[in-house]
């Protein structure tokens, strides 16, 4: 679904990210300078139009993610996609720290060919530091955007609405070259 925008939306692009919780996924990229909005939902399952409870069986196939709008001439998908490693560790699979389930997965889900070209690049570059450091293989999916389901309401900006709340996302604190 795509959302609504101003009217010179002409400038915008979109890219949908999942990262584990998507309240503190949703928090990393509205405070970047040169996005426009963010709203929280599923994508890349099978049941159409899930609910929260639904998505947290596991049995919908669905990610946890962020819709990230954003304006290229003044933040690139690169610098979004450099963000997206390193604000998470995409090497977990199925979770992200306790958080655990396919809601939770890394996923890169990208609109158009460029975006596809700087997900790849950068999944090389990044697996490249992290073997450097140590750490294991990328587990983190690029795929087409699927069909992108808004959250319920209450989840909108929920760390906005409740400061102290959950936030489980964190790096691996190695440094993903742009």
């Amino acid at each position: 679904m795509k959302a609504p925008y101003s009217p010179d939306d002409s400038k915008l692009s979109e890219l949908v990210l999942g990262m584990g919780c998507f309240w503190g996924v949703e928090r990393k990229f509205w405070v970047l300078h040169g996005v426009y909005t963010t709203a929280v939902g599923y994508a890349a399952g099978v049941t159409p139009n899930p609910s929260y409870e639904e998505v947290c069986t596991g049995l919908t196939g669905h990610n946890e993610v962020v819709l990230v709008v954003y304006d290229e001439s003044i933040i690139s998908t690169a610098e979004l996609v450099k963000v997206f490693f390193e604000s998470h560790d995409p090497t977990q699979g199925m979770r992200q720290g306790n958080d655990r389930g396919t809601q939770y997965r890394s996923g890169i889900y990208f609109r158009n060919e460029e975006q596809q070209a700087t997900a790849n690049e950068f999944l090389v570059k990044y697996q490249q530091a992290l073997q450097t450091s140590g750490r294991g293989s990328i587990t983190t999916e690029v795929l087409p955007v699927p069909e992108f389901y808004y959250a319920e309401q209450y989840h909108q900006q929920y760390l906005a609405k409740n400061p102290n709340g959950y936030c489980g996302i964190g790096g691996t604190g190695v440094t993903c070259p742009l």
